[in-house]
């Protein structure tokens, strides 16, 4: 089809829609072909590519699945109360406050204000990281060459201030992150040992505790020793669901996760939210 012409270039246009490229959001998303729950209930469906990053507001109670689909993707998350994003992803808090460095089933991802923003409720990978933070341009360009988001290695930081930037957020609004399916381990001199990827399928599963603003970014762990840029597709999908109440398992886990919840519900409640 002839493109030289403003119709032409319109037909051809046009003659895309409904087309589905590999790595791409699924509008809807009840329109995805392989749902985790019924149909209808989806409200995010979308491939991340390799080098790639993406970005959502989630309702409180809203499950979010991430899942790796070819043994090398990296997910670095951030996560923001939605309507203050000045309380954010604390990873320091996360660490600390629950006794445990490494992240799985039955964690909470916490904020500084001692609240939970997202609570981890389904992991069959095992492989994540708490400690590193994701990459950044300085790092990337020596490393591969060049770390800037439109090159053929962008840096998780770079596209991170991308994904802030249309949530109205700014590089100063970015802490360290989290990273899933790419681990490391901690040795007993302090040395990080990479542990890789579990391997493709691998999946998480977080519940959104409250009303939160999602940064994701595909971009290989920062420790990877593997001199080539290594990152393949993301699979994100979220539907509709309900937030942890009390006695629920997870709730009464522990004494600092129930601190956690009943500081988000107290809060939460003053506000006409729960």
């Amino acid at each position: 089809m002839a493109t030289a012409t403003t119709h032409g270039a319109r037909d051809h246009a046009r003659a895309q829609e409904g087309t589905r490229a590999e790595a791409m959001p699924v509008v809807p998303a009840s329109s995805w072909p392989a749902p985790p729950c019924e149909a209808g209930h989806l409200v995010w469906a979308e491939t991340v590519a390799g080098g790639n990053y993406t970005h959502r507001v989630l309702a409180r109670g809203t499950e979010l699945r991430l899942t790796d689909l070819s043994g090398d993707a990296c997910a670095h998350l951030l996560l923001y109360a939605a309507d203050r994003p000045w309380e954010r992803l604390n990873v320091a808090d996360t660490v600390k406050v629950q006794w445990n460095a490494y992240l799985g089933e039955g964690q909470l991802l916490l904020s500084d204000q001692g609240r939970v923003l997202a609570s981890l409720t389904g992991d069959t990978s095992g492989r994540h990281d708490a400690l590193c933070g994701t990459s950044t341009l300085v790092r990337n360009t020596q490393r591969y060459g060049d770390g800037v988001p439109q090159s053929a290695s962008p840096a998780g930081r770079e596209l991170f201030k991308l994904a802030a930037a249309k949530n109205g957020l700014g590089p100063r609004d970015l802490p360290p992150s989290l990273s899933f399916f790419q681990g490391v381990a901690i040795g007993d001199d302090g040395s990080l040992d990479f542990t890789g990827s579990a391997g493709p399928g691998g999946s998480v599963t977080l519940r959104a505790e409250q009303d939160v603003t999602v940064l994701i970014v595909n971009v290989p762990h920062p420790v990877d020793p593997r001199p080539a840029y290594t990152s393949t597709a993301l699979e994100v999908l979220a539907w509709r669901s309900a937030a942890t109440k009390p006695g629920d398992p997870l709730w009464e886990a522990t004494p600092e996760g129930r601190r956690a919840f009943q500081n988000t519900v107290e809060f939460l409640a003053a506000r006409g939210l729960a």
